[in-house]
């Protein structure tokens, strides 16, 4: 019996529950981890204030604008820590190494938009004696779960002179919030034999933001009047100022531990704002790597990777141009083709966590499990692994000697049964260009709901695995 159970241990594996291997000072980490992370989350429920605040942190470690260097007020050289920022919605981060660009990167990149509501262009109406406001969902929701849950309104406006205003209530706790109305159960016959997705529709999305009319009896729309003359009076803008704006809807309120033990963070916008900001965290403690350490957030992942903002544009292929521009003393197309043909990736994104409530969808023995650490996911797509990058085993096996040689407890996940469904990443983009790519990120329950779930320690080892690749 006693050698059956020598031969099992040798030949077969199981992955390990994360938890178990910390020592104390792991877990002290875990905890302050992830603290900061519920801080970050709180300060950043945009793309935008996503992007301020990594800038932020950024200079704060002592990164400088590549503007510093590209107009040679800065050196370019071994352990400079630079950053460049797209149009407030996308950034990349680099620590130079010692080794030119041309002999490639170690990168991880991950995105900051969220599935989310946004404001039409021309939003603001009245009906029934109340002020509403119309909206467009953004990415992948479940409408009917945006529905009676305390709204926030963030964003920024742009007015006729040129001035910027930006825009945040509801996450003060003296601040008024905002709502989507539901049916009462008992005039929901209707509504009720209708397919889940259709029991809410888009259009029905709009935000109840008012019912007092205004003072001057003359007017048509007393209500509209009232709560256009508050957002006048508070903010200086007109209702053509909307044409103009970018104004999202999220759900109100901050980060909260989840479980007795608080084990777990329940917040708004984990995907993949934890994948961004283990990334962040990774790189600030990077120091004189030997090939240059690059963390890459981008916008527009939930749509498609589209846009100038999107991982699609040009954007870290141009900085990478400027960078080796600054490097070489015989500058050609050449030297950036090698360059991203010869980087590594890790495609900081989140994987669909085991749900015991809804066990049908996954495969058991080859599902994410919370608690479990970092996953390496090698194909993403859609049942026949339609729209996937499929890495490399070559790559996969020094991935995970890399995390082996720095104790990143790590497990391999898929996003669900092969003919359930599927979705992607920004993986396939960058290994157009001939890099080695893999899928890297965090376990989640309740993905693209307004509010996700993680598990802290597997948080932690993501920003270890982060860490480790970036420094190999």
């Amino acid at each position: 019996m006693q050698e059956v159970d020598g031969l099992q241990k040798k030949v077969t594996y199981e992955f390990k529950n994360a938890w178990d291997c910390l020592t104390e000072q792991d877990k002290h980490m875990v905890y302050r981890l992830n603290e900061e992370y519920k801080n970050f989350l709180d300060r950043g429920k945009t793309e935008r204030e996503c992007i301020d605040e990594i800038i932020s942190m950024a200079e704060n470690h002592g990164f400088i604008n590549i503007e510093h260097i590209i107009s040679g007020e800065s050196k370019a050289v071994p352990g400079t820590k630079i950053y460049a920022n797209n149009k407030g919605k996308s950034a990349v981060l680099f620590v130079l190494g010692k080794e030119t660009l041309e002999k490639g990167m170690n990168i991880v990149g991950a995105h900051v938009d969220v599935p989310r509501l946004d404001l039409k262009p021309f939003p603001l109406y009245e009906d029934g004696g109340m002020a509403l406001l119309k909206t467009h969902y953004y990415g992948g929701i479940k409408k009917y779960q945006w529905a009676t849950i305390p709204l926030a309104l963030h964003g920024v406006v742009f007015k006729k002179d040129g001035g910027k205003v930006e825009i945040t209530i509801g996450e003060d706790e003296n601040d008024p919030v905002f709502f989507i109305t539901d049916l009462l159960p008992h005039l929901a016959k209707d509504q009720m034999e209708k397919k889940l997705n259709e029991g809410i529709t888009g259009e029905g999305l709009n935000i109840l933001i008012g019912s007092m009319p205004c003072a001057d009896v003359s007017e048509k729309e007393r209500v509209k009047m009232y709560a256009m003359q508050l957002i006048h009076e508070k903010y200086g803008i007109n209702e053509d100022d909307f044409l103009t704006a970018e104004i999202e809807i999220v759900p109100a309120g901050k980060a909260k531990d989840v479980g007795f033990d608080r084990s777990m963070v329940g917040a708004y916008g984990h995907d993949d704002r934890v994948c961004s900001y283990t990334a962040l965290q990774a790189i600030l403690e990077v120091e004189n790597p030997t090939k240059t350490a690059v963390a890459l957030f981008v916008d527009k992942e939930e749509i498609g990777s589209m846009g100038n903002t999107g991982m699609e544009s040009r954007f870290f292929e141009n900085i990478v141009a400027e960078l080796i521009s600054i490097q070489s003393k015989s500058y050609s197309d050449l030297l950036i083709r090698r360059a991203m043909a010869n980087s590594k990736v890790l495609s900081g994104d989140v994987g669909a966590g085991f749900d015991p409530n809804f066990p049908d969808v996954l495969d058991k023995r080859n599902a994410a499990f919370m608690g479990k650490g970092v996953i390496l996911v090698k194909y993403t797509g859609a049942r026949g692994k339609s729209g996937s990058n499929d890495a490399n085993a070559e790559f996969l096996s020094e991935v995970r000697k890399i995390f082996d040689e720095n104790q990143v407890v790590w497990q391999i996940g898929e996003l669900g049964k092969v003919d359930q469904g599927g979705g992607g990443t920004i993986a396939y983009i960058l290994a157009n260009y001939g890099a080695e790519v893999v899928d890297c990120g965090v376990p989640v329950l309740s993905m693209h709901a307004p509010m996700e779930i993680v598990s802290k320690v597997d948080v932690y080892m993501t920003y270890k695995a982060y860490k480790a690749f970036m420094e190999a």
